[in-house]
C-alpha cells in the first residue's frame, strides 16, 4: 500500500506544478503525470508593427483634419474679404455723381490704406438697339455706363470684383454743359 500512497502524493505534487493527472483507462493511463496544460501563455499586447500601423493611420487622419480646418479658415477669410470689397464698391457707387457732375473718364483710389484698390470707368452708354441714323435729343437725359473694379489680396494674383451699372444723367449735369 505504501506504493499507492506514494503515487497519490506524486500526482498531487504534479497538479501543484501545473501538471494534470490522467485518469485510469486513458492512453498513458494510470497515475502518471501528463504534459503541462497549455494555458494562455501567449504574451498579450500589441506588436511593434501594429503600433506603427496605428500611428500611420492616426497621422493620415490628423493631416486630413488639419487640411480641412486650414481650408475652412481660408474660405472664411476669403468670404470676409469679398463681402468687405462688395460693401466698399456699393458705397462708392452710391456716392458717384452725387454733389458733382458725372463726367466720362477714369478714376482710381483705395480703401483701408490701400488694401482694396479700385478703378472706376465712366463713359456714355451706347444703346445697341438704337439705329445709327436715329436722332438724339441734345436736351434729354443721357445714360452713363459705370464700370467699377475692386482688387484686393496680398502678393500673387489678386482677387477682383467687377460691378457695372447705368446712371441717368440730366444734360446740364453731364459734361458740364448747360
Amino acid at each position: 500500500m505504501s506504493g499507492g500512497r506514494h503515487r497519490r502524493h506524486a500526482a498531487c505534487a504534479g497538479l501543484r506544478q501545473g501538471r494534470r493527472r490522467v485518469p485510469r483507462g486513458t492512453p498513458g493511463g494510470g497515475a502518471q503525470t501528463a504534459r503541462p496544460i497549455a494555458r494562455g501563455r501567449r504574451q498579450r499586447g500589441y506588436t511593434l508593427l501594429e503600433i506603427m500601423v496605428a500611428f500611420a493611420v492616426l497621422g493620415v487622419a490628423l493631416v486630413l483634419l488639419l487640411g480641412t480646418l486650414s481650408g475652412g479658415v481660408r474660405q472664411v477669410r476669403w468670404a470676409a474679404d469679398s463681402a468687405r470689397a462688395a460693401l466698399h464698391a456699393r458705397s462708392l457707387l452710391d456716392v458717384v455723381g452725387v454733389g458733382e457732375p458725372l463726367e466720362p473718364g477714369l478714376r482710381e483710389g483705395g480703401f483701408e490704406d490701400g488694401r482694396y484698390r479700385w478703378v472706376l470707368q465712366v463713359e456714355p452708354y451706347v444703346d445697341p438697339a438704337r439705329l445709327p441714323d436715329e436722332p438724339v435729343d441734345p436736351f434729354g437725359p443721357r445714360l452713363m455706363h459705370l464700370v467699377l473694379q475692386v482688387q484686393w489680396g496680398e502678393g500673387g494674383p489678386r482677387e477682383r470684383l467687377r460691378l457695372e451699372t447705368l446712371r441717368l444723367v440730366q444734360p446740364d449735369a453731364a459734361w458740364g454743359s448747360g
